[in-house]
């Protein structure tokens, strides 16, 4: 199940997130979403639409607005499409817990994918164009993103 390690992770009972569900997407635009989160260490999600769930990735640092930044991302779980209109506090003593922005929204087509490597085109306000995901082997479940 593609929301087994997130659902895991969170107590519903205690936490403002959404329990969401796998979503049937067919015909319509991808989204994306950038949060910004402000946990122990204030870092930045990713999140792709794909196969009804949003792919996420913890960037450790602002987004790549420009050509030629490169940024480390960590793959982590799978979260439900309506984490894209979250925002709000993770109570202490849950996972993740700290204040959850929206930093960037909008929509994206998938130009390339496989395993190792996803291109995409952004249509955000901050970040617009065409980025890609590729897939390190010098950390665990580790990509690089950037501006092409």
């Amino acid at each position: 199940m593609p929301l087994t390690k997130y659902k895991q992770k969170r107590k519903f009972s205690e936490t403002p997130e959404p329990e969401g569900k796998v979503k049937k997407t067919k015909g319509k635009k991808l989204i994306f979403v950038v949060h910004s989160h402000y946990t122990r260490n204030h870092h930045y999600d990713l999140r792709l639409e794909m196969n009804g769930v949003l792919a996420s990735w913890a960037v450790p640092k602002e987004p790549p607005i420009e050509k030629g930044v490169k940024r480390l991302s960590i793959h982590v779980e799978d979260h439900p499409i309506e984490y894209a209109k979250f925002h709000g506090t993770i109570p202490e003593g849950n996972y993740g817990a700290g204040k959850v922005e929206i930093w960037d929204k909008g929509t994206y087509e998938i130009k390339f994918q496989d395993e190792k490597k996803i291109e995409f085109n952004l249509h955000g306000k901050k970040l617009k164009g065409w980025y890609v995901l590729i897939k390190t082997g010098y950390v665990k479940n580790g990509w690089l993103w950037f501006k092409l």
